[in-house]
């Protein structure tokens, strides 16, 4: 398998994709942070299949880590991540260096208001205009016409689809279905720092939102069960919940009972590992 070619600049960005573009190529763009895993490469395999061309990025954003989270630690293996989508069909990478994406004197944030409010936009500070920024830039940058972004990572998805909307960016953004491990733990990064016993425990997080999603199709109170949920996540073994609630799928808004499609969404903390994970409620 050949090595797979790779870009650090904007300029060499643009060069290859204008050239792909001038014969006709439908281009796709996965933006990653590394560390790829199997949810990650489903990503790939959605653009793959749909586009003609595709340009994953690898770039740890410094923009979207709070004060006390875990830029520095965050795994890095470019090398391993590049021979991933190499055997995937991945056409470009594109792995900038920080001072490329935010050259001296930048001083422009995107803020993305209402989707961005409340869940992990309480708890993380700056966190979604971390990502609104870098991931405008990225688009403007690469102009794909489709770009992949998971699930697990909803409320981030949410933001990003109305940054494109309201700002007239010209792509398409497309959703990717969670992908989860045997035991239902959705696939992170940070997976790789729990322990062997706060794996275990980590796998109770899928437990707990399949059974309220199921009581609140059922017509049981979303509050209610959300409150219920917590209490077993903490008698399972996590330290603490920074959220565990019930919201519209689109608006993000809180609801008890939902008469729209609904979203059981949480973030919950064991040793030093933030977990978030989300289920739709089922329809009839």
């Amino acid at each position: 398998m050949s090595a797979l070619p790779t870009v650090r600049t904007i300029a060499a960005l643009r060069e290859t994709v204008g050239a792909w573009r001038k014969d006709g190529a439908c281009i796709g763009l996965v933006p990653t942070m590394g560390a790829l895993h199997e949810g990650h490469l489903a990503l790939v395999r959605a653009a793959c299949a749909a586009c003609d061309r595709v340009v994953a990025t690898i770039f740890v954003n410094p923009a979207q880590f709070g004060p006390s989270e875990d830029f520095q630690a965050y795994p890095r293996d470019e090398a391993a991540d590049a021979e991933k989508l190499a055997a995937l069909g991945v056409h470009l990478l594109f792995a900038p260096p920080v001072e490329e994406v935010y050259p001296p004197g930048f001083a422009t944030t995107v803020t993305v208001s209402g989707v961005s409010d409340g869940l992990c936009g309480d708890h993380r500070p700056g966190h979604f205009d971390g990502v609104a920024t870098v991931v405008s830039k990225l688009l403007l940058q690469a102009l794909p016409d489709r770009a992949y972004f998971g699930e697990k990572d909803y409320q981030q998805l949410q933001v990003i689809k109305r940054m494109v909307k309201d700002l007239d960016i010209p792509v398409t953004i497309e959703g990717v279905a969670i992908v989860r491990d045997p035991d239902g733990l959705a696939l992170s990064s940070r997976n790789l720092y729990l322990s062997p016993d706060e794996r275990r425990v980590a796998a109770q997080l899928n437990q707990v939102l399949q059974a309220i999603a199921t009581a609140v199709a059922a017509g049981a109170s979303g509050d209610a069960e959300a409150a219920s949920g917590r209490d077993a996540l903490i008698e399972a073994g996590f330290e603490s919940v920074d959220y565990l609630e019930v919201r519209d799928a689109e608006t993000l808004a809180p609801v008890d009972h939902p008469e729209h499609p609904a979203r059981v969404f949480a973030a919950a903390r064991i040793g030093r590992t933030r977990l978030i994970d989300n289920m739709p409620v089922p329809t009839a």
